[in-house]
């Protein structure tokens, strides 16, 4: 006599699912490797942060730059503080305190939100947010106060009383514990992303 499907028996201990000691248990392992591996995914998070600001706001001091060259004209990299700083907008004010910069030639002041012009004041090039990968970070400039940079059509930086020279960037949360990075920028207009943790001599990272 054949056996059908209909005619099976499942042991019992074959329906049972996790017991709440099973449950309990394995929730407890989950939430120790989440309280170990929290610190140190919040580490990583908050260095990108500071990578992302670093590399962004050099990249616009280059572009700045190489806009004051192309176009024989003085062109500067600012630095500007939003009042929602995801939105890049016309709330814009003049602030070395902030990561969000704009490149253009005349002060963007009240203006971050106007399209890239090469007429309409203040004639953008470009913008950036710092809540586009750059939250959570804090500037200290060099000299207090500084908020610009202006380039020169030779490329030169152009001195003055808030013409930046070097920008500090760490986490705005418990930045002891984060790695900061710094952009320094000459006179003749070169600039810098180094690592002032890094002492090696040898290490081209160095500040």
């Amino acid at each position: 006599m054949l056996i059908g499907p209909a005619n099976l028996k499942i042991p019992k201990q074959d329906l049972a699912g996790f017991t709440l000691i099973e449950l309990v248990v394995t929730i407890a392992i989950l939430a120790l490797l989440m309280a170990f591996g929290m610190p140190a995914y919040m580490e990583m998070v908050r260095n990108t942060q500071i990578r992302n600001a670093a590399e962004s706001m050099h990249a616009g001091i280059q572009l700045a730059r190489i806009e004051a060259l192309k176009r024989n004209t003085n062109t500067s990299f600012w630095l500007v503080s939003l009042a929602d700083p995801k939105i890049m907008d016309n709330t814009c004010v003049l602030s070395g305190a902030s990561p969000s910069w704009v490149v253009s030639i005349d002060d963007p002041t009240g203006q971050c939100g106007s399209a890239p012009s090469n007429t309409t004041a203040p004639r953008i090039v470009q913008t950036h947010a710092s809540g586009d990968g750059s939250l959570n970070v804090a500037l200290t400039v060099q000299p207090a106060g500084g908020d610009r940079v202006t380039f020169n059509g030779l490329g030169q930086a152009i001195a003055g009383g808030t013409s930046l020279t070097r920008i500090d960037i760490a986490s705005s949360q418990n930045a002891a514990s984060f790695r900061s990075l710094r952009i320094i920028i000459s006179p003749s207009g070169s600039t810098r992303l180094c690592d002032p943790a890094i002492t090696a001599g040898d290490d081209p990272r160095r500040c």
